[in-house]
């Protein structure tokens, strides 16, 4: 009971989050700047073409207070899956993919590095989603595959644009989701429904699985 009350808690601060911004994919496998048209005129959207704005924009997944010491993994402008910068905090930020259209960065809690590394392994040998789904299941079931800390986080920055404002790091349209990760938890174990009551309202999803996780899908900015 103690572990899940800190997970609710947890769930609250993460729905107070202030939204900066609006897709790629999740993750794993997972709001406009300015109110009106001539705000919205008045800021210099850019290309991401270079490793460097790649990583400032992709940050923005990050909490604010934690970005200074993330570490970055993800595709170059090459093309290449490197770390892009060492990081010493809890937290890893997956930088978007500049080959793919829109923008997807995500920050997930390093406890969650096995598991998010062996999807991309099992993406890079062509296995299909359903596949690295049973895959991990299993694995996970077995205890062969580490699921990282209960409640851990994933928190994504994504929208179909892939401009970003270089004074701000802000990348146009993009909005904020959030996940808690609570492997093989149910709704009946959280009281929480497998459905969203409401747009910004927090669900359980995948229950009873290795992925089950809380969905938390802040409102957008007009």
């Amino acid at each position: 009971m103690k572990r899940f009350l800190l997970v609710i808690a947890l769930v609250s601060a993460l729905i107070s989050c202030k939204d900066s911004g609006g897709n790629k994919k999740d993750a794993d496998d997972s709001t406009m700047v300015g109110n009106n048209a001539t705000d919205k005129t008045k800021i210099n959207y850019v290309p991401i073409d270079s490793d460097d704005a790649l990583i400032a924009a992709s940050l923005m997944a990050a909490p604010a207070e934690s970005r200074d010491g993330c570490k970055v993994i993800g595709y170059n402008m090459a093309g290449d899956f490197v770390t892009l910068r060492e990081g010493d905090n809890e937290f890893i930020v997956l930088a978007d993919n500049p080959k793919q259209s829109g923008f997807n960065a995500a920050c997930y809690h390093k406890s969650l590095e096995p598991f998010m590394a062996r999807g991309r392994e099992l993406r890079a040998e062509g296995k299909t989603g359903p596949e690295i789904f049973d895959i991990r299941e299993e694995e996970a079931k077995s205890g062969k595959l580490d699921m990282g800390q209960f409640g851990a986080t994933l928190h994504i920055y994504y929208g179909e644009s892939d401009q970003y404002n270089p004074e701000t790091h802000e990348v146009e349209g993009a909005h904020y989701r959030y996940v808690v990760y609570l492997p093989f938890a149910t709704a009946e174990s959280t009281g929480l429904p497998e459905k969203p009551l409401g747009s910004n309202h927090p669900w359980i999803m995948n229950p009873g699985t290795h992925r089950a996780h809380i969905m938390i899908s802040p409102l957008r900015k007009e």
